[in-house]
């Protein structure tokens, strides 16, 4: 179990990510997503999540900045959206330059393709390789990526493995099968999604166990995936669930728990299929 809110995972590159970040998705750039993101690195995170699709890295960069805190404490990932990887190599170096101007950064700590677009994916990941030996990313990455993308992806003349796999995760969808191709490469796991769009709170078996620990589903939900030694990126714009999703290391699930929760698993998506998916 994770001893504090700034404990990490070792990624294959060597370099460590924290494992609990704060997702920003659907917050609006300006002063929501401003007022999220500083209220986060206020209560003690220091892993930030972000994506050109979100439409708010200008914001996430200013709160950074007026946190005051150094540049090295924070890491901060970004992703490259389906229309600049289908424009190929030059799109996507064109994309991390401009998601650096937005954030006003000179290098992120994670830099990932957002969707596997077939026939696109190894000359966008050569890009990143690039971007990644450029020093402009100092990790790269995949999100959404099933067994099968990964291994047309990785393939002879990669030189940089995907170091990490930002996915839909949580205890109605496990992915085990992904799990283990993640682990014979050394790919670290990252959860989106991980509190399943609050339905969590529908759930009659992590209410109970929720009950029992004098904690909330969610916190229930997102000490599990600390737990698996998944990153976990959950989103709130509310100050109070912020720090809640924060508040996670006074407490351990029991290995009963786990199986309860490990029990869950329905395969369902509540977000899109990275197979079938039309953006």
């Amino acid at each position: 179990m994770p001893l504090s809110i700034r404990d990490t995972l070792q990624l294959n590159s060597g370099r460590h990510i924290p494992l609990l970040g704060f997702g920003t998705w659907k917050l609006k750039d300006g002063a929501q997503v401003k007022e999220a993101v500083a209220t986060a690195l206020k209560v003690g995170y220091r892993h930030i999540d972000t994506a050109s699709i979100y439409d708010n890295e200008r914001g996430v960069g200013q709160a950074i900045r007026d946190s005051g805190l150094p540049r090295s404490e924070v890491f901060v990932t970004t992703k490259i959206w389906t229309d600049d990887i289908r424009k190929g190599r030059s799109g996507v170096i064109e994309a991390c330059h401009d998601s650096l101007e937005r954030l006003g950064l000179s290098q992120v700590d994670l830099l990932l393709l957002h969707w596997p677009i077939v026939g696109k994916d190894r000359e966008a990941w050569k890009a990143l390789e690039q971007l990644y030996h450029e020093g402009k990313a100092r990790s790269i990455g995949v999100s959404n990526y099933l067994p099968h993308h990964l291994d047309a992806l990785i393939q002879p003349g990669v030189s940089v493995l995907p170091m990490v796999n930002q996915i839909e995760f949580h205890p109605y969808l496990l992915q085990p099968a992904l799990a283990a191709a993640c682990r014979k490469r050394g790919i670290a796991r990252q959860a989106w999604s991980p509190l399943m769009q609050g339905h969590i709170n529908e759930v009659p078996e992590i209410v109970e166990i929720a009950k029992q620990h004098g904690k909330t589903p969610a916190q229930i939900v997102l000490h599990w995936d600390l737990q698996h030694q998944v990153v976990t990126i959950p989103r709130s714009s509310t100050p109070k669930h912020i720090a809640e999703n924060a508040a996670l290391f006074d407490f351990e699930l029991s290995p009963a728990d786990i199986a309860v929760l490990d029990q869950l698993d329905r395969r369902q998506r509540f977000g899109p299929d990275p197979d079938h998916f039309d953006f």
